[in-house]
């Protein structure tokens, strides 16, 4: 495909912006690690929230959306959207307290929380696991993402006469090796700008990536005929437009292949199980990784609130829509390939006019670069942060660990562009990350909660899976579900054993903790009483209301949409209507509360 002049004008000035922000906000960042990693503590809430929604939506997010709709119909994004009730939780139950706590990373709330050898070695373990481990495996996919984009778009693409490279035993695809260069420049301009630069660029970039979107979406649903020719060319499988999963593991062949319905267990897992068990990239339980950076980052507790909550409300009521509608039109536009996540971009490279096909473009590579850019500048947060100032080098100067910092953000992009050969399909990496963290996302809530909770709970919660993973997939071959069930039940067993046979942590930290985050609860009690000066948070209930309520509004709303969309004018005003419902109890609870104490 030859791009015209306009596509190009579009894309470079879309770098040229980027580049720009980093470079204005640069020298800020190179002050201190606390301006590089935290922008100052001083983000707004919307700021803060649109770089967290910004940071979820990569370049792999449609594709994956994609190839969920191709096996499971529009229910098969519950995969993703069970996350809304851990994410509702960490609004009102969590962020203030991520914000009070006063550290630089989660792996930080380690030294906080616990004592001893086992919380260094946790911390120090978490680095390097989370840090570097986990971080490289998403940055990883996402480049695969950016691969099939390039495949698709510039299918005989070489570079400089290359088709393609050997080293280590590995091969490189010219379009690997394209994206390398994508790589390299996402790695200068996010080791110059820090988290500030890059939450403003992530601000620029979501607006883009949403933009270019909703274009395709339109372009394609015209394509097909509208939204009626779409629900009456897939009638034979009308099951894919419902939005919960049918009773049954039916399948069904037509033209658009093999789909098959999601099961009730495959369901019970995501709804019942996942959100709370599961540790996955901002979808933390209570809270973690880049969506702790930019709470921690938030001007103050009201600040961090709000953040969050945008964040909920923009990532599953807002964003969804328009690549499920792509991916519903690919059912019926490329019935026979197999790979449904190129078929996304399929659309891009067969309807979209010059110049929009530069702004989609700008668009993916918007969403590719914000989350790269967010990715390894949390990731060498942990290197720098929990590893190499505490136990490697513990008394340089700002200047040093600033330097230090930009050097590993560097070195993490190289070493997922080398794991990026080892993936082959972008859900099944999600699928990886959530089987390979199911029981450590209840420690994760407790360790706020219960006292009792110490660094051996949480180290067991992380390494059982591990025991149970290699045996369910390559033994028993069993499910996604199925393993996801089983480690759940196996890491929640061995975490409970461990944490009762193990001491607690020091009673000091316990008390020092307390005094600073005051969560308050019944998991405090006797901690709290003896610190009878320190008020502890209350109004649990009306939290608990609360969540209900946040979880209400984001589903009703998500749902409402749908409706509208497809033509049931009636269900969808009932569904927005209770939406703002439930949204008036979340205002009248804070009233009853007093904004103050319930944000402060």
């Amino acid at each position: 495909m030859i791009l015209a002049w306009i596509d190009w004008v579009i894309i470079l000035a879309y770098l040229l912006v980027s580049i720009l922000i980093s470079l204005y906000f640069g020298k800020n960042a190179g002050k201190n690690t606390n301006n590089f990693f935290l922008s100052g503590r001083n983000l707004p809430w919307y700021v803060a929230g649109t770089s967290m929604v910004a940071t979820t939506f990569a370049a792999d997010t449609p594709l994956a959306v994609t190839e969920l709709v191709a096996q499971n119909g529009i229910a098969g994004n519950w995969l993703w959207w069970n996350m809304v009730f851990g994410g509702i939780l960490t609004v009102f139950f969590f962020a203030r307290l991520w914000r009070r706590a006063g550290i630089m990373t989660d792996a930080e709330f380690v030294s906080i929380r616990y004592n001893g050898k086992s919380a260094s070695f946790l911390r120090g373990f978490r680095a390097l696991y989370v840090g570097i481990g986990m971080n490289a495996v998403v940055i990883a996919w996402v480049n695969l993402a950016m691969v099939k984009i390039v495949q698709v778009i510039f299918p005989d693409f070489t570079l400089f006469g290359i088709t393609e490279v050997h080293f280590l035993g590995i091969t490189f695809s010219s379009h690997l090796l394209l994206v390398g260069i994508m790589l390299i420049f996402v790695s200068l301009y996010s080791s110059i700008s820090g988290l500030m630069g890059v939450s403003i660029t992530d601000t620029f970039q979501f607006i883009l990536a949403m933009t270019g979107s909703i274009i395709l979406a339109i372009f394609v649903i015209d394509e097909v005929g509208g939204i009626s020719a779409l629900q009456e060319k897939l009638a034979a499988q009308n099951w894919v437009f419902e939005f919960f999963p049918s009773v049954g593991n039916e399948e069904s062949t037509g033209g658009a292949g093999q789909i098959l319905q999601m099961s009730v267990v495959a369901f019970v897992a995501y709804l019942g199980v996942q959100w709370w068990a599961s540790w996955y990239p901002g979808a933390e339980p209570g809270g973690g990784g880049y969506v702790a950076q930019r709470m921690m980052s938030a001007k103050d507790e009201k600040h961090s609130l709000l953040a969050t909550l945008w964040f909920q409300v923009a990532h599953f009521a807002v964003r969804p829509w328009p690549w499920i509608l792509v991916a519903l039109s690919t059912l019926v536009l490329y019935p026979d390939v197999t790979d449904r996540g190129a078929a996304y971009v399929m659309t891009i490279r067969d309807f979209m006019p010059a110049g929009l096909l530069g702004l989609l473009l700008a668009a993916f590579l918007a969403a590719y670069m914000s989350t790269l850019a967010s990715q390894t500048v949390w990731g060498t947060s942990y290197i720098i942060n929990d590893l190499y100032r505490p136990f490697i080098k513990p008394n340089a100067t700002e200047a040093q660990y600033v330097k230090v910092s930009r050097l590993t953000n560097i070195g993490l992009m190289i070493f997922s562009f080398l794991l990026t050969t080892q993936f082959d399909k972008i859900s099944d990496a999600w699928k990886f990350i959530l089987a390979c963290s199911g029981g450590i996302g209840l420690v994760l809530l407790l360790r706020w909660y219960w006292w009792r909770i110490n660094a051996w709970s949480e180290i067991s919660a992380l390494l059982a899976p591990y025991v149970v993973y290699p045996i369910m997939a390559f033994y028993f071959e069993a499910s996604f579900e199925i393993t996801l069930l089983v480690i759940v039940a196996w890491s929640t067993l061995v975490w409970i054993v461990v944490t009762y046979l193990t001491k607690p942590t020091d009673n000091q930290t316990l008390l020092s903790f307390y005094t600073k985050v005051h969560p308050g609860g019944i998991g405090w009690r006797h901690i709290a009483a003896q610190l009878p000066d320190v008020p502890g948070d209350t109004h649990f209930g009306r939290l608990f209301v609360n969540w209900a309520a946040g979880v209400g509004m984001v589903l009703l709303s998500l749902f409402g949409t749908g409706k509208l969309i497809f033509g049931d004018w009636q269900m969808a005003l009932l569904l927005f209507a209770s939406a703002i419902g439930c949204g008036a109890v979340i205002f009248y609870n804070f009233n009853r509360m007093g904004w103050k104490k319930a944000v402060e």
